[in-house]
């Protein structure tokens, strides 16, 4: 089979083509023939070299795929050949706290991911792919689908009415927003781009901000609240955000740190969190509980991802590339042919 691999050295220069054997099914193992895959900030980390854990090399990336399960191992019995799935990131989370997750047995690092004709995983670690989705629809759903949805359902208890601030108009940004708006939520989203805002608000959020405009923007989020503050707050931004996101906040209310695209640099006053009481905490992507969760709210409601781009997926350097600009409005996804 042909697949990518990061081979020698980190680097896009290192992402190379190459051949391996079609893998063989393992006692409770599943053989998925991929049919699309799509990109995350933390794959583009891998391959670049500056993610924070360094992986053992060759490395086949990508988390997120669906694909056609074309053979199984021994023991099977959650799926059969012919089934659509999609991968989970974590191998072995299938429920109950962060606890229950195993480091070890993450896709696309330290485990082979999807960027392949064919991969192996985990029969406890393949979802069913929503029916009314397309391939590439569906391969946007393993991580920052479930990330959003952790964030603000299975940890944050999301209620009707209350609002909700994502930044920045990426993957996980967006389904926050949609699974938001579909929970009966206000959303206001934050962007440097007024054709992004613009964006999303055709999505159902309430209003936008533009920071580039807005530096202060928590003073803009506080004005649209009533000087409340919002219920909840999707921080991607990392430490070059955080001190925003306390301020939007109301007292009480919930920050879902997720990522730091805005830089790991930064400095935060923990007296900030004690005086707004809010509860801040990290989001691991979710388990296969919370997908699956999530795969019925997607099924009910007839969610459909925003996808932005579509490439071949022998373009993967190209794809990554354009993820890296900060271009796109919600998901970067790979189809395979054939």
């Amino acid at each position: 089979m042909k697949a990518f691999a990061i081979e020698g050295a980190y680097g896009f220069d290192n992402l190379r083509r190459v051949e391996r054997p079609i893998p063989e099914p393992r006692r409770r193992n599943v053989i998925i023939r991929v049919k699309a895959a799509a990109l995350n900030y933390r794959d583009l980390e891998i391959v670049r070299g500056t993610y924070h854990t360094r992986f053992p090399l060759p490395l086949v990336p990508l988390s997120d795929g669906v694909g056609e399960v074309v053979a199984v191992g021994e023991d099977v019995s959650r799926v059969r050949v012919g089934d659509r799935v999609c991968s989970t990131f974590w191998q072995r989370w299938v429920a109950g706290g962060f606890e229950m997750a195993e480091p070890d047995y993450q896709l696309g690092g330290p485990f082979d991911g999807v960027l392949a004709e064919y991969a192996r995983l985990d029969e406890q670690a393949v979802v069913p792919a929503p029916e009314h989705l397309s391939d590439v629809e569906a391969a946007t759903l393993p991580c920052a689908a479930v990330t959003a949805w952790h964030a603000l359902v299975t940890e944050g208890a999301l209620r009707a009415g209350e609002s909700v601030l994502v930044l920045g108009t990426g993957g996980v940004s967006i389904f926050a927003l949609q699974f938001a708006v579909a929970s009966g939520a206000r959303v206001i989203a934050t962007s440097s781009s007024d054709e992004k805002l613009e964006r999303a608000i055709s999505l159902g959020a309430f209003a936008g901000v533009n920071y580039r405009r807005q530096p202060d923007w928590a003073n803009a989020v506080l004005d649209l609240t009533g000087g409340r503050g919002v219920d909840h707050v999707i921080e991607v931004g990392g430490p070059a955000t955080f001190s925003q996101s306390l301020r939007a906040v109301r007292v009480g209310g919930q920050i879902n740190v997720i990522g730091y695209l805005g830089g790991t640099e930064g400095f935060i006053n923990p007296l900030d969190i004690f005086r707004r009481q809010a509860r801040v905490r990290g989001i691991p992507v979710g388990s296969r509980a919370s997908f699956e969760a999530m795969v019925r709210a997607i099924r009910v409601k007839q969610l459909r991802p925003v996808v932005d781009r579509v490439y071949p997926w022998t373009e993967a350097i190209d794809a990554l590339r354009y993820l890296e600009s900060g271009n796109h409005f919600g998901k970067v996804c790979l189809e395979l042919s054939g």
